[in-house]
């Protein structure tokens, strides 16, 4: 049987691709991600969106949050260096007798910093599978964007930026919300805004409130403002992460939209990233996952 269950499960989604081999045949989400189900809801909330699947497909590969202390079962991290894969998958108790359910484990760090990443070290597994040979920096654009050197098949050591939760959290709760809005996007805007923080990103805070100043002494349109505040978060986390991607072979693993940003502003370094699709590369993480004993 070719068929079985690749499973995304955040910390606010939930989201089920039905699988043959390793192609995709159909794609389900909703909002039962991790942070709002109990212990024992995670079996019924998986069938709940997917049960009609599992007479036909009653393996399921699972990344995320889920695989968390507050998870469906806990997954512990495996410290890097190490094959993104490499510490195995963890089988999970079902009540069920038609599933078996098993979660890919997160990475953790303790040297030069303390970091941990869930999820994402299934896409890097992707990466690899699509780019066996590749030596250099995977970047995976999101809410805590990771920055990951990658050598000899193995993560070496990652970098966390939460420039995504700022960017939200800034456009929501705080006096920059009345001069943001809407989905636009400038480029021309958004790389000047890079450059800028990237060469002062001392400055990052003060230049945060001229947004405010600008729209209120000269009415600046909310693409611009979402533009510049999105370029300076960004040329400021290229000056936090300079030594990981300067003079590397980079990849961008994201959605549509922070990728082309991210893209976008490497390219305006001298770089010529690679763009890796990112619901393909945790398929294929999955995927590889699958074959795992």
């Amino acid at each position: 049987m070719t068929g079985w269950i690749a499973l995304d499960w955040g910390t606010t989604a939930l989201r089920a691709t039905r699988m043959d081999g390793t192609d995709p045949q159909e794609t389900r989400q909703n909002e039962a991600g991790m942070a709002g189900l109990a212990g024992d809801a995670f079996e019924p909330a998986l069938l709940d969106l997917v049960g009609d699947w599992i007479d036909d497909a009653p393996l399921v590969i699972a990344c995320g949050m889920v695989g968390s202390r507050q998870g469906w079962h806990e997954a512990p991290y495996a410290a890097v260096p190490c094959a993104p894969l490499g510490a195995g998958l963890v089988e999970v108790p079902t009540a069920d007798p038609r599933l078996r359910v098993r979660i890919v484990p997160g990475l953790s760090q303790q040297k030069p910093h303390q970091d941990v990443m869930r999820g994402e070290e299934t896409q890097i597994a992707g990466i690899l599978a699509h780019l066996p040979e590749f030596d250099g920096i995977a970047c995976l654009p999101g809410t805590h964007t990771k920055w990951a050197h990658l050598s000899a098949g193995e993560v070496v050591s990652f970098r966390t930026i939460m420039t995504g939760e700022v960017f939200a959290t800034l456009g929501r709760d705080t006096i920059l919300r009345h001069s943001l809005g809407g989905d636009g996007w400038s480029e021309a805007a958004f790389l000047e805004a890079v450059s800028d923080a990237l060469s002062r990103p001392e400055t990052l805070t003060a230049r945060l409130f001229e947004l405010r100043a600008t729209d209120l002494l000269h009415g600046q349109d909310s693409t611009t403002a979402r533009s510049i505040l999105s370029g300076l978060l960004i040329g400021a986390e290229l000056a936090a992460t300079k030594p990981w991607w300067m003079g590397r072979d980079v990849v961008v693993t994201g959605s549509d939209t922070t990728t082309r940003a991210y893209a976008a502003a490497l390219r305006a370094q001298g770089l010529d990233p690679t763009i890796l699709a990112a619901d393909a590369m945790t398929w294929a993480g999955l995927a590889a996952a699958r074959s795992l004993p």
